[in-house]
């Protein structure tokens, strides 16, 4: 299509006024993309300054206004759906893969509170923050906390001891966790551990029994604190 520039008093007007019009409405909107009304102020721009000697089509205008409907209620579906999705978050626990200005990135956990939608963009509130829904990285259900949880707390323990050659009666509170967490343990939460850290704490159990006094035993205290090696009422030792 042809496009002429109006000359008034001897000097060329200037035609993109309607063009910046629209953009500096995006502008003040906070949006980059235009609206219908900012498309309606450049498509009746294109029809005030088109070539007269080749005028374009009616059908050429509607099908370009029937382009941008159909794009603008693509829009207002997947912003629909965005804030749908953001919703279904509140109250569960989620990571997010938070970049700063200066490129680095960090991981934020917690509780979603509330959703907020601004400037056609779904924000997660965590913490008293809020968070874009693009930063969302992971939904975390109840049953992958508890054994993440579960599994933190038996490397803790795992880690803490030391080798099983050096280890005392003084460790025992510890190894006693540490076998009541591997006894509680089911085969999804055994999954985020590898065998390697099951056969070491075997290994710890197993030497903690061995140093263990045996309340039962010879020459050991039994349940009443009494030596079964010292001389009983018979007077036999």
């Amino acid at each position: 299509m042809g496009v002429v520039q109006e000359v008034k008093d001897g000097k060329l007007v200037d035609n993109t006024s309607a063009a910046s019009m629209a953009k500096d409405k995006a502008k003040k909107t906070g949006n980059s993309s235009l609206d219908k009304d900012a498309f309606l102020q450049l498509l009746v721009a294109q029809m005030k300054y088109q070539d007269p000697l080749e005028p374009t089509s009616n059908t050429e205008y509607i099908s370009q206004f029937a382009t941008f409907s159909e794009l603008e209620q693509m829009q207002n579906m997947s912003a629909t759906l965005e804030l749908s999705r953001a919703s279904s978050l509140v109250g569960q626990t989620v990571l997010m893969s938070v970049t700063d200005s200066q490129g680095r990135t960090t991981t934020v956990q917690g509780n979603v509170d509330f959703v907020s939608y601004e400037g056609g963009k779904a924000y997660l509130s965590i913490g008293g923050e809020l968070y874009s829904l693009d930063d969302l990285d992971k939904v975390a259900d109840k049953k992958y906390l508890d054994a993440y949880a579960l599994a933190a707390e038996f490397l803790s323990i795992l880690n803490k001891l030391p080798d099983v050659s050096l280890l005392t009666i003084d460790n025992k509170e510890k190894v006693d966790r540490l076998e009541e967490i591997y006894n509680g343990m089911d085969d999804y939460q055994k999954g985020f551990l590898t065998d390697d850290y099951f056969e070491k704490a075997e290994a710890y159990i197993k030497r903690m029994k061995d140093i263990t006094p045996n309340p039962d035993g010879d020459g050991a205290p039994n349940e009443d604190g009494d030596d079964k090696s010292k001389t009983d009422g018979s007077g036999e030792s």
